[in-house]
């Protein structure tokens, strides 16, 4: 037996799955699950709408854990309302429409001094009076949608669409765990709530990082992902989605409640319901403190982790709202001061490409230096031959530069009247400007490739790839050494890797003895590496560490992969059209080939275990089980914990999700750790993982 104590409780359980909900009455079920339901609400609003959390993550994740192991005993005690119900729900066939009970205006747009000031005017002589109070609030460039709730509970989410009618967006909405599925302290009977779901720029990089990793596109940009998020028909990939929301004004309200009489009265309320409110507004009593607020947010939004794009400048007093209603869509107290763009002229110097690790050919601006939004801009991708030609872009032109995400400089378009004859046009090159081979770009793709596998500028990316951290992990290789030793001629494909010799490596620069020895030492030790480490390695096209992992479990043998058909790759679930032709296309290839058998020949594991260990029955134990393995463990490495996971059925991810059932971690296992906690699922020790395994013979003697 194991005490465990979680907050004012002691919970006795017999092992770290199950709780003894099956020794407690249904009236104290009950009455626990409500506690539980209340504590983790408020830990929840701490953490996600506050910042300011007052628990410890293990801590919160045992309550969490006996919530939802209380609610699987109970099923008929589960809500809609129930923390533990906010991801999931049924794939959607479509959205319902929503017809809003007070519209949903648009504002009205300023972009410079003199607009502000023309707005400002007319409030005033339609009020006879100039003297009030304006709130300022940044203008975050997100979706919008309302809230309703009936009884304080949740009810209904909605998109804004046409400003009459928007898309049922409930399950979606419920996914985001900063927004309250029941409020907080006294509430009208019923209120509608506006807000702007966006996606954060931070988690925004990381989101697009981890979909490169498996060979996916990245997406352009926060908001357009935030919309395309919250649209989706299946909840669960919404759930997935880092989203947030911040709650910018009341829609309306029913019942006997008083109200504040202002704006900013009213999102103080709503903040004590339980709702996020941006912590950057401000009261402004003349016009001069609202453009100060503006000019000061034009300089210092690039620090915000959300995008914004101007301030929203809304008379105070509600009463005087009321008075000024609207024009059309737009209401006339209120106006959004647009920031200016982060945008420059300059002139297109040059167009050149440099050769991806996969042999993609990838153009890139070279420009006249230029500062946009505070930084200087040499440089800007152009993606590929379609986005040149669309906006007609030819060396010498003069063209308007963008930051992206107000992060990525890139090419708006071109001024054409500024041509005096002497631009050029630019031609995707016939033939490899590293080796010379010919070009070739498929119909279904914007991209052009270098066909050569032995191509130097591909192979120094390549190099690189397969000794990065989530390939081969060959600690010290890559870089300039990597360049050092194609160029010396020691290394002609990865393969040549595992022929490196101490005398090859100390006419190195800056490679000493013991720098050699641990660059050995590191090559030896990356020949133990999973048949899906390799694969991930090998740089093969659209086959990234998810895609890898399935080749592997499913043909366990590089040789049964190379030999497999286009149908046996397709019966794989997580593998479409595209990667089935990227697969065969590497292994068609000779060259391709006779890297993969110098590999054999080095040594470097090609199978997923041996032969006996293949062909020997395994109790799949971890059947429908996925796994997050971080930290460092003291008796395993990473890999090889995540081989025996799927040898026991499991199967692992590199992410957490609310698909993961078990997070495995070692010290220092960092955000994951968390992460795992406040979305309830189970964490296990290294000792917690073992026992798991000891429950149960490794081999099944029946089979």
């Amino acid at each position: 037996m194991r005490a465990v104590e979680c907050g004012y409780t002691m919970i006795l359980y017999k092992d770290i799955f199950s709780f003894p909900g099956h020794y407690m009455s249904s009236n104290y079920a009950r009455d626990r699950i409500k506690e539980l339901r209340t504590e983790v609400d408020h830990h929840n609003h701490l953490y996600f709408v506050e910042n300011s959390p007052a628990i410890s993550d293990s801590e919160y994740d045992l309550l969490m854990r006996e919530l939802m192991t209380l609610e699987s005993e109970y099923p008929g005690l589960v809500t809609p309302q129930s923390p533990t119900q906010r991801v999931g729900g049924k794939l959607l066939d479509g959205f319902e429409e929503v017809a809003h009970e007070l519209p949903m205006l648009s504002l009205g747009n300023a972009f410079d001094g003199n607009e502000i000031r023309t707005w400002h005017n007319r409030i005033s002589g339609i009020l006879e009076s100039n003297d009030f109070e304006m709130s300022c609030e940044l203008k975050f460039d997100g979706l919008a949608v309302s809230l309703l709730y009936e009884n304080g509970i949740f009810v209904r989410g909605a998109t804004r669409g046409d400003g009459a009618t928007g898309e049922n967006v409930t399950l979606n909405l419920k996914t985001l765990r900063s927004i309250p599925l029941s409020l907080r302290g006294e509430f009208p009977a019923r209120l509608e709530v506006r807000g702007e779901v966006y996606f954060p720029k931070s988690e925004f990089e990381r989101f697009n990082i981890s979909r490169e990793k498996i060979g996916l596109q990245s997406y352009a940009n926060p908001r357009n992902t935030a919309a395309g998020s919250l649209r989706q028909l299946d909840p669960s990939v919404t759930s997935k989605r880092p989203l947030d929301i911040f709650i910018y004004s009341l829609g309306w309200a029913e019942g006997n409640f008083r109200m504040p009489d202002t704006h900013l009265g009213t999102l103080g309320l709503l903040r004590t319901l339980g709702f996020k409110i941006n912590p950057h507004n401000f009261l402004a009593s003349s016009l001069r403190e609202a453009i100060d607020f503006y000019e000061q947010w034009t300089q210092g939004r690039g620090n915000l982790d959300y995008e914004c794009d101007g301030v929203v400048i809304k008379v105070d007093r509600l009463d005087y709202q009321q008075h000024l209603g609207s024009v059309g869509r737009e209401p006339r107290w209120a106006v959004a001061y647009k920031f200016p763009a982060a945008q420059a002229t300059t002139k297109l110097l040059d167009i050149r490409v440099n050769i991806g690790r996969t042999g993609t050919i990838n153009p890139y601006a070279v420009l006249e230096p230029v500062e946009v939004g505070g930084v200087t801009v040499r440089q800007a991708t152009l993606h590929n031959e379609d986005y040149i030609s669309s906006k007609d872009l030819r060396i010498g032109d003069f063209v308007v530069i963008e930051r992206a995400g107000e992060v990525i400089p890139q090419i708006v378009r071109s001024n054409e009247l500024l041509r005096d004859g002497s631009e050029s046009e630019f031609f995707m090159p016939a033939e490899c400007p590293s080796c010379g081979d010919q070009t070739s770009r498929n119909i279904d793709e914007a991209a052009l490739y270098c066909t050569n596998a032995s191509c130097p500028a591909q192979l120094v990316r390549l190099v690189e790839h397969f000794a990065s951290k989530a390939s081969m992990d060959i600690d010290g290789m890559g870089g300039k050494l990597g360049i050092a030793l194609i160029n010396n001629g020691l290394i002609f494909d990865v393969a040549d890797i595992y022929t490196l010799r101490s005398e090859h490596l100390l006419e190195m620069d800056r490679m000493a003895e013991r720098s050699t020895a641990n660059l050995l030492d590191a090559i030896e030790n990356s020949k133990k590496r999973p048949l899906s480490r390799l694969l991930t390695a090998l740089g093969i096209r659209h086959v990234g560490t998810e895609v890898a992992d399935s080749l592997a479990d499913r043909f366990g043998d590089i040789d049964n992969l190379i030999a497999a058909s286009e149908e046996e790759l397709l019966a794989i679930p997580a593998i479409g059209p595209k990667i089935v032709q990227s697969v065969s296309e590497y292994f068609s290839s000779d060259s391709n080939r006779r890297v993969v058998d110098k590999l054999k020949q080095a040594g470097v594991n090609t199978k997923i275990g041996d032969i006996e260990s293949i062909n020997r029955p395994i109790q799949q134990i971890f059947t429908g089980l996925r796994f997050v393995v971080t930290g460092r463990l003291e008796n395993f490495s990473r890999s090889d914990i995540q081989d025996l996971i799927k040898q026991l059925g499991g199967s692992v991810s590199s992410s957490v999700s609310s698909r993961t059932n078990y997070l495995v971690a070692g010290e220092d296992a960092g955000s994951k750790l968390s992460d795992a906690a406040r979305l309830g699922i189970v964490i296990l020790t290294e000792d917690d993982f073992n026992a798991m395994v000891d429950q149960r013979p490794f081999y099944d003697d029946d089979a």
